[in-house]
This record gives structure tokens, C-alpha cells and sequence, in this order.
């Protein structure tokens, strides 16, 4: 069945934030909805709504995207419904997501950051065509700090 997308709508964004991953991949476990909307993060960031786009099969929500324009590329986040990770759908919303990148910034490589110690998907980035640019850093996000790597498909 083929991917549909659209910009998130407050029940996606509801339900992005109940998603809860296990392990080390629990440090992606979004706080509580009337938090993020009452701190004005991630999706809730004023005037980037239409930077997220959900994407689904059917009528359930697979993943998001977030995918903001800067000067000298497109950054985009992933994250994918933590009960369907492993089974490809990661792939599915990258290349998705890199035609719709292309098609409202045609001459933007799409680069992100992945934590080094995310080999399932800096695998799956790889996958789609990205490439490690250049050596891994440490950077300090909401989440704390990490170390990454940046990828890029131009």
C-alpha cells in the first residue's frame, strides 16, 4: 500500500507524543502534548507548523517529518510509530520526503544528525542515499547531550 502524507493535525501531534520507544531508543519518547504545546517545542514552535508532515498507510499514522529550510540545505527530522520500526517504513517516508524536499527546494541537499550509536538508522539513511559528512561531533540538544553524525543527500 502506498504512503499518503499530509501536515500534521492535532490528533497526529496527540498521538506522536503518546509513542513510546524502548531501551536506548527511549531517549525519543516526546514529553506529554499539553507540554510541548504549553513550551512551544518541536512541532508547537510558532510559525513552523507546515515544516511537519505526517505520513500514513491507510488511516494509520506511520511517522512525521520535519523538514526545515536553512541557507545552505534542508534539515530534516524522522520519527517513526515505535511498534512499525524494522519493517521498512523508515525508507518509505525518506524518499517521500526527499521529493517533496526537491520539489519546494530544488537546488537544497537534505542533510540530518543521528547519534552515532543509532546504527539502525544512520543503515537506513544510508540506504536512501545519504552519506557521512565528515567525522562525528558532540552536541548538546533538548534531549542532552551526544555525540552525531551529519548526513547528507544531495
Amino acid at each position: 500500500m502506498n504512503l499518503t502524507t499530509r501536515f500534521l493535525t492535532e490528533a497526529d501531534q496527540r498521538t506522536i507524543c503518546a509513542w513510546r520507544y524502548d531501551g536506548d531508543y527511549a531517549i525519543y519518547n516526546l514529553p506529554p502534548y499539553e507540554e510541548m504545546k504549553r513550551r512551544e517545542t518541536g512541532f508547537f514552535r510558532p510559525g513552523k507548523e507546515r515544516n511537519y508532515r505526517a505520513f500514513l498507510e491507510g488511516d494509520t499514522l506511520i511517522g512525521f517529518v520535519n523538514l526545515s529550510e536553512e541557507a545552505s540545505g534542508v534539515f530534516i527530522g524522522i520519527g517513526v510509530n515505535p511498534t512499525l520500526c524494522g519493517q521498512h517504513y523508515g525508507r518509505r517516508i525518506l524518499e517521500e520526503a526527499y521529493r517533496i524536499s526537491k520539489s519546494l527546494y530544488p537546488e537544497k541537499p537534505l542533510y540530518l544528525e543521528v547519534r552515532t550509536w543509532n546504527t539502525r538508522a544512520v543503515t537506513c539513511y544510508e540506504r536512501v542515499g545519504f552519506r557521512i559528512d565528515g567525522g562525528a561531533f558532540t552536541k548538546t540538544t533538548g534531549i542532552g547531550e551526544g555525540t552525531f553524525y551529519r548526513m547528507v543527500r544531495e
